[in-house]
């Protein structure tokens, strides 16, 4: 819960406070955003003990301040912070099977087949891939990591703003897309799925079929005003 360590100032001390990882209670950032479908594991257990550092350094001395909990005790410890962290090893693993496109239910059967003892969940997994994926971007915003990524992969892209900063319209094909868009160019399957994506915008995904039943994706657009592109004479 809170440590200090003696650095020869005077009023410090070497000393740790142990709580229950279910002390306190739940704080949320915006005091008007009421959430109804989260929970928390804050549930105001007093249990605490308090460790002193033994003059001259020779052990500890711990001193028991409140040793009940008002809640019942886990029976597994699979969702404790603590006990589902990934190791440096683990990490690495995640971030070389994220580079192949693994998917997150698959790298985590695969930590757990090489550790028994593995306690990680599935959220862990996500974390550690989103802070990968923060640590590439760098300072880029994400808008401005896809423009970068379409501009580096010659990717055919349009887009207007607003404001001069604020990216109103997007639309991008791939290079080999146009191509396969021109020789078959008889059957096209389009699905808007309507603000319901991250951003809240809609997103138009044309996907063309080619004579031997496969499928490619053609167009993706996004936009904030009603927005007409011509697809054919690409």
């Amino acid at each position: 819960m809170r440590s200090d360590t003696n650095t020869d100032v005077r009023g410090r001390a070497s000393f740790l406070l142990i709580a229950c990882e279910r002390s306190g209670q739940y704080r949320p950032k915006k005091h008007n955003l009421v959430r109804a479908c989260t929970g928390s594991r804050k549930y105001g257990c007093s249990f605490k003990l308090r460790a002193k550092l033994v003059s001259g350094g020779d052990g500890w001395m711990v001193k028991l301040i409140c040793g009940i909990h008002n809640h019942e005790m886990a029976k597994s410890l699979v969702g404790h912070p603590y006990a589902s962290r990934l190791t440096k090893d683990e990490k690495n693993v995640v971030v070389d099977m994220t580079k192949s496109m693994v998917k997150p239910r698959n790298i985590l059967l695969t930590l757990k087949e090489h550790d028994n003892n593995n306690y990680t969940t599935i959220k862990q997994i996500y974390n550690t891939k989103h802070a990968y994926r923060s640590s590439i971007r760098g300072s880029n915003t994400e808008m401005q990591q896809l423009m970068m990524l379409l501009d580096r992969d010659q990717y055919i892209q349009w887009h207007r703003v607003k404001d001069d900063n604020v990216l109103r319209d997007l639309f991008w094909s791939h290079p080999n897309a146009i191509k396969l868009t021109n020789s078959c160019n008889l059957v096209f399957l389009i699905d808007s799925t309507y603000k319901t994506n991250r951003y809240k915008l809609p997103l138009l995904d044309i996907v063309g079929v080619t004579p031997t039943g496969m499928t490619f994706s053609a167009v993706l657009l996004t936009w904030k005003e009603n927005v007409l592109i011509m697809l054919f004479g690409l």
